[in-house]
């Protein structure tokens, strides 16, 4: 029942709850993003959703702006791209404050799979087209154990092998233990937990 009805109630009154509780920090970061550098105040990429259909995931922007018309995408060991108040916004995990919008929209919800870029569609055939099944998330476990992911990437050599070889396999391997073994709210509340908790 709850994962039919209520996760979506829990999701529409939380993030519109969290939006009002945080207008401050919607009027004060914009300020902060547009005096450190120039640019768009918000990041949007595209990513894949519930049955695999694209939607724009939106950020608060962390890097500088290309006037050759780069996608502002992180690429590990290029830490030099992220602006100064990107850093203290990608470590505080403030970026991820306007994803409360794909929340309300129905786009996302608060805990599920973390969407992915459709570069790495192909990973999600067989069993892992499960992961496509369900509203992806702000949070889950794998982003509980991988928090530190980026800077895991930016010291290996090859992070994009890394990625898909060794992290993403693991990624999906969690999502579908969370999906399979149909976790409740109770759940669902001890994975916002232990996420905020590893913010520090």
């Amino acid at each position: 029942m709850y994962r039919r009805f209520g996760k979506r109630l829990f999701d529409l009154f939380f993030s519109l709850l969290g939006i009002i509780v945080c207008l401050p920090v919607f009027f004060f970061v914009p300020i902060l993003i547009k005096i450190d550098s120039r640019g768009p105040v918000f990041f949007k990429q595209k990513r894949m959703g519930k049955g695999g259909i694209l939607f724009e995931l939106i950020k608060f922007r962390t890097m500088f702006s290309d006037s050759a018309g780069e996608k502002l995408m992180f690429e590990p060991g290029r830490k030099s791209r992220v602006t100064k108040i990107g850093r203290f916004l990608r470590f505080s995990k403030i970026d991820e404050f306007p994803q409360l919008i794909n929340v309300l929209k129905g786009e996302m919800s608060f805990v599920g799979p973390r969407p992915e870029v459709p570069k790495y569609q192909q990973f999600y055939t067989g069993d892992n087209s499960l992961v496509l099944m369900v509203r992806p998330g702000i949070t889950d476990m794998a982003s509980v154990k991988y928090r530190h992911e980026e800077e895991l990437l930016a010291r290996n050599p090859e992070p994009e092998k890394l990625y898909t070889e060794v992290i993403l396999p693991d990624k999906l391997r969690i999502n579908k233990d969370y999906i399979n073994n149909r976790l409740g709210l109770f759940d669902d509340f001890v994975i916002i937990l232990r996420t905020l908790l590893k913010i520090k």
